[in-house]
């Protein structure tokens, strides 16, 4: 209880100082959505005073940060400079189409990285080495945009074999028909995370495993006859989950960030797209909603495998 107590009075307190810095950044941007001729050409000044006026911005900075820090404890992030609607509930709307996307690619990825990592570092020098560690190679210097370009045109437009963006068909679906539309749509978005993320883990994965073949235990385990399933499931395995767990905590909201790119490209509906629409149109509340959110998911994961690796192993403590 004392751990949870202590993680609680630091996530409260990293979100302050977060909440601060982003505040203050985004207000030292130059111009803002209400600035003339932004949001209408004809409009007049004393219009604009008036806008200014109803969402507050008239107020010193200070008195600003300071309402909108009450209103955040009370879950309400304000209303949206572009569309007039909730902050708090246009965020939760296109969150889940994120998170579900950004958990299938994470899932996907880490089990191909912890795969391949360790048949690589098992086959050093071999043949399945080279193609893996080229593969890792391709996977990390491949742009996200570029390789969701490359496979929209390929297989959207030349071989029409998947929608080119979207997450549903013009079609009504209901039932298991309308699932099977919305993950034949998300096919070509969650490869292309796939593909720019495994290479990178599976490399760590690789470098890790090579260091855990060269332990003691290892050779001892090979003297008295251990396969090398065994040795995989009952020495490298359990060795391997302390530091990819602490990286799995960290991972969703990177890629949440990454979502920002794939999300315009492909046209879905989530808070990466959100989140882009917001920044063009400078939609202060937006914006700071989602960058709170996002840093609450970063310190909420890493207390998350902070805690998985404390009941894995009572010894662990991290300050």
């Amino acid at each position: 209880m004392k751990i949870i107590l202590k993680k609680l009075v630091y996530i409260t307190l990293m979100l302050f100082i977060i909440s601060l810095i982003s505040f203050l950044a985004i207000h030292a941007a130059p111009n803002s959505f209400f600035s003339a001729g932004e949001l209408n050409p004809n409009i007049t000044k004393e219009s604009l005073e008036h806008l200014k006026s109803i969402y507050g911005l008239d107020k010193p900075l200070w008195e600003q940060y300071l309402s909108w820090i009450w209103a955040m404890i009370h879950f309400d992030f304000g209303v949206s400079f572009a569309s007039g609607k909730n902050v708090t509930s246009e965020i939760l709307a296109r969150l889940p189409v994120t998170l579900g996307i950004n958990i299938v690619s994470m899932a996907i990825v880490f089990t191909l990285s912890l795969y391949l990592g360790v048949k690589s570092a098992l086959r050093q020098n071999g043949k399945l080495d080279k193609v893996i560690k080229q593969l890792s190679l391709l996977s990390f210097s491949m742009p996200s945009f570029y390789l969701a370009l490359l496979l929209i045109i390929i297989f959207a437009v030349e071989l029409n074999l998947f929608p080119i963006g979207g997450l549903h068909s013009l079609e009504l679906k209901t039932g298991i028909a309308y699932y099977l539309d919305i993950a034949w749509h998300l096919v070509l978005p969650i490869f292309v995370i796939v593909f720019v993320s495994f290479g990178s883990m599976a490399m760590y994965v690789r470098s890790l495993t090579t260091d855990i073949i060269k332990s003691d235990y290892i050779y001892f385990a090979k003297a008295r006859g251990a396969d090398e399933k065994t040795i995989v499931k009952k020495f490298i395995l359990p060795n391997l989950s302390p530091p990819l767990i602490t990286i799995l905590g960290l991972s969703l909201p990177g890629l949440i960030g990454g979502s920002v790119i794939l999300e315009s490209i492909f046209s879905i509906n989530g808070m990466g797209l959100l989140f882009y629409q917001s920044a063009l149109s400078r939609d202060y509340p937006v914006i700071m909603g989602i960058l709170i959110i996002t840093a609450f998911l970063t310190l909420l994961g890493n207390i998350l495998a902070d805690l998985i690796l404390l009941k894995l192993n009572p010894y662990f403590k991290r300050e």
